[in-house]
């Protein structure tokens, strides 16, 4: 499946150190990649995907594959200046991002829920090694301790279903109904706790602003791109194989996810760190994907995967800008990063626009997938139709909090007078991750 991408890998392993022939055969080793993903997708039959006795293409499958090549690609073209001018091991950094990446493409394909699982955990060993090698500051090993004793142990009951299931019906591939066993609250909440710490949702997310602040910005970038859609990926594929969208522990959960939304979209107004509030932010956006998972409805299993899409090249970009703007000031606090529209204009309308587009703002793709999933919640219950209004509000209002607070009013007293050299990367991958969502945004709404 991946013979054509190894060979890029290998041709990016032998290439010259820092030199444009190694970045530029790394990220072919990507596009090829996607191709084969492509490949796939087209020899699949008819919309219902193709499975076999290893692999499951399908909607949500090849969607989220295409999204974990392109966030990685741009991941490493973000990171190509940081790595060079610290000459911290370039090499190192791109295998693991490249590691990283070929796990989340079998992660989103695999057929077998133990296939699933083992690559599930796998994912840990490469985002934690990016996080602890090349991370800003000493408090890493601090944020990499909280996301490994966070995933690893909310993800032992799911085992123990593992195990259950694979004793007792001899089989644990997707898309098979398991009878043999009386489903309840337990078996729910073992199925379920894994993937709401890695979505997550509030109450289980303390590791995730640590691990944002810490890393570095290709670990951000696949960090909020694309690890946290294996939680709403994972609720997909193991609720309607296990049909427990009718139990009381699902309703129970839909209203703390939906609470847990509004209360992380209030904390990000108390953050003074850019990298936190984003991160914040995708709390908050993950609940409504919690809405439509639940809701039981095509429409919301539809609008789930156009937000988990768009929110993947939404919060990558952010969390880019933000790293842009620490390298001008030299600090990510909210008391002290103003003036941007003055001393970098540039990364200001590329702020504008991501900000624009985290409130979804039309056209973009997040419009269609919150209107999709506030639909599915009104249809699931007229009583968290509040919930999701309150949300959505808060949404727009802390995106515009974001961009006010750190574009306007005046440059602090050590910036005056420096002139900025605005790289034209940061306008090739803003503009590009505007250009996807937008794009898609307007398909959308003259297919529909």
């Amino acid at each position: 499946m991946f013979s054509l991408s190894i060979v890029g890998v290998l041709l990016a392993l032998v290439s010259g150190l820092g030199q444009s022939v190694f970045w530029w055969s790394v990220l072919w080793g990507c596009v090829l990649m996607y191709l084969v993903s492509m490949g796939l997708w087209y020899s699949s039959t008819g919309l219902a995907g193709c499975w076999s006795d290893f692999l499951v293409i399908d909607n949500f499958s090849f969607s989220l594959m295409s999204l974990t090549i392109l966030v990685s690609g741009l991941s490493m073209l973000a990171s190509v200046r940081d790595v060079q001018k610290m000459g911290n091991k370039p090499i190192e950094f791109v295998f693991g991002i490249l590691v990283l990446t070929m796990v989340l493409v079998f992660c989103f394909s695999v057929s077998s829920l133990l296939n699933f699982y083992i690559m599930f955990e796998f994912s840990l060993i490469p985002i934690l090694l990016i996080i602890l090698g090349w991370g800003y500051q000493p408090e890493r090993l601090q944020a990499g301790k909280y996301m490994l004793l966070y995933t690893v142990s909310a993800s032992l009951p799911l085992l123990i279903l593992i195990i259950v299931i694979l004793v007792k019906d001899g089989s644990v591939f997707w898309g098979w109904k398991f009878l043999s066993i009386k489903w309840g609250w337990l078996v729910t909440f073992c199925a379920s706790l894994a993937f709401l710490v890695k979505l997550p949702i509030y109450g289980f997310h303390l590791w995730l602003p640590k691990a944002h602040v810490e890393a570095p910005v290709a670990g951000s970038m696949i960090l909020a791109g694309v690890l946290l859609k294996l939680g709403g990926y994972g609720l997909i594929r193991i609720f309607y194989t296990l049909s427990l969208f009718s139990t009381l522990a699902v309703s129970i959960i839909f209203c703390l996810g939906l609470g847990g939304g509004i209360i992380a979209s209030m904390v990000c107004f108390a953050q003074n760190d850019v990298k936190a509030l984003v991160a914040y932010s995708s709390v908050g956006h993950m609940s409504l994907v919690l809405g439509g998972i639940y809701s039981n409805t095509e429409w919301g299993w539809l609008g789930c995967l156009l937000m988990m899409v768009a929110h993947g090249l939404c919060s990558s970009g952010m969390f880019f800008l933000a790293s842009e703007t620490y390298k001008c000031y030299g600090t990510r606090s909210l008391f002290l990063v103003k003036g941007g529209l003055v001393l970098i204009p540039g990364v200001a309308l590329c702020w504008f626009l991501m900000c624009a587009i985290n409130m979804a703002a039309p056209p973009s793709l997040n419009l269609w997938g919150e209107l999709m999933l506030g639909i599915s919640v009104l249809s699931y219950s007229t009583v968290f139709a509040l919930l999701t209004g309150v949300m959505t509000f808060l949404s727009g209002l802390y995106s515009w909090y974001l961009y006010s607070v750190t574009q306007h009013g005046q440059c602090p007293l050590w910036m005056r007078g420096v002139v900025v050299i605005e790289e034209y990367s940061s306008y090739l991958i803003s503009f590009l991750l505007v250009f996807l969502l937008s794009v898609a945004g307007l398909t959308l709404m003259l297919f529909l």
